[in-house]
């Protein structure tokens, strides 16, 4: 650092501080000393600096399925969000979302030295008494209740629901048929008690509720079904890839969407747009959520102190596969 200092002629406070990814130095001596590193093949210490600092510039992420749209948008806005604060991610991927595998985890992780840790969790787990995380972390948890314990950051997932059907009832349709997430899902539940809470308020009788599994599989299997009930002429579809399933089955039974039934997702994925005809959907802004989760983290970890819990917003965006319902 000496010599740095001595090559970009500053004071070793100002290496340190420009080492650290401290913003109190200005953009010139920035880059003056940052040029003065690269020529001297100077790199922090980052184990020397962790044991000064006790902090590790390190966020570690357990994640229960890299298979979800919404887990891995979400984990690229906590990697975006990181890199940006000057943190790495450490990436601890559990197959089971059980007391065991999320207790190992945390383990490996504590190998890891991280200052912190973000849970997307996708489950009713953490409200349940077998599951302890341990107490000397900071802990944020996306996408689960996380009971009053830990700062939790999600999307507003009853009010996309609640758009959802209500658009579908303000169109003219009788009642609006629901294919839930898996019964686990934190997400899908919400999503599920808000459709039903919605038709209760519109006066509309609600119908059996039909679980898929997210996949385009399963709603087109249970697409299927609904497309030879000729009383179906609306459906909500808790996510894209299973709204995408029912798109087909309507297609092969010959029902036109929207004429015959109206169709709307839950996500806006890229490809929502294209699917044919483009998707109704619920947009969820899982940047946001992966940005305030970072920010959650990083606020507990810098002062101690939690958060409060946030709901990012969902929107509606109206496409061609949602209109009035045949007279």
């Amino acid at each position: 650092m000496a010599d740095v200092a001595r090559e970009a002629h500053v004071s070793g406070q100002t290496v340190s501080r420009v080492s650290n990814g401290r913003h109190n130095v200005d953009a010139d001596t920035r880059e003056r000393v940052l040029a003065a590193m690269r020529k001297l093949g100077y790199r922090p210490n980052s184990a020397a600096r962790a044991l000064r600092t006790g902090r590790f510039h390190s966020i570690g992420v357990i994640m229960f399925t890299l298979s979800s749209f919404g887990n891995m948008r979400t984990l690229d806005a906590i990697a975006i969000a990181s890199a940006d604060a000057g943190y790495s991610i450490t990436l601890i991927p559990v197959p089971h979302p059980t007391q065991g595998e999320i207790s190992g985890a945390f383990d490996r992780l504590s190998e890891e030295a991280v200052d912190g840790v973000i849970i997307i969790i996708e489950a009713h787990l953490l409200d349940e008494s077998d599951i302890e995380l341990p107490p000397d972390l900071p802990v944020v948890v996306v996408d689960s209740t996380g009971s009053d314990r830990y700062t939790v950051v999600d999307t507003d997932q009853a009010l996309g629901a609640r758009l959802a059907t209500e658009h579908l009832l303000a169109l003219g349709h009788r009642t609006v048929w629901h294919i839930a997430g898996p019964e686990r899902s934190y997400s899908a539940s919400r999503r599920r008690e808000s459709w039903q809470q919605t038709l209760a308020a519109h006066g509309a009788e609600a119908p059996p509720v039909l679980v898929g599994d997210w996949s385009a599989e399963s709603g087109h299997e249970i697409g299927r079904a609904l497309a030879a009930d000729p009383e179906v002429t609306a459906i909500f579809a808790a996510n894209d890839q299973m709204a995408l399933g029912v798109l087909r089955a309507m297609h092969e039974a010959g029902r036109a969407v929207p004429d015959e039934v109206s169709v709307v997702g839950f996500d806006d994925m890229e490809e929502a747009a294209s699917f044919w005809p483009p998707l109704t959907t619920v947009r969820q802004f899982f940047g946001e959520v992966g940005r305030l989760s970072v920010e959650a983290l990083l606020h507990e970890v810098e002062s101690s102190e939690r958060r409060e819990n946030r709901l990012v917003t969902t929107e509606l965006v109206e496409r061609a596969s949602t209109g009035r319902p045949p007279s």
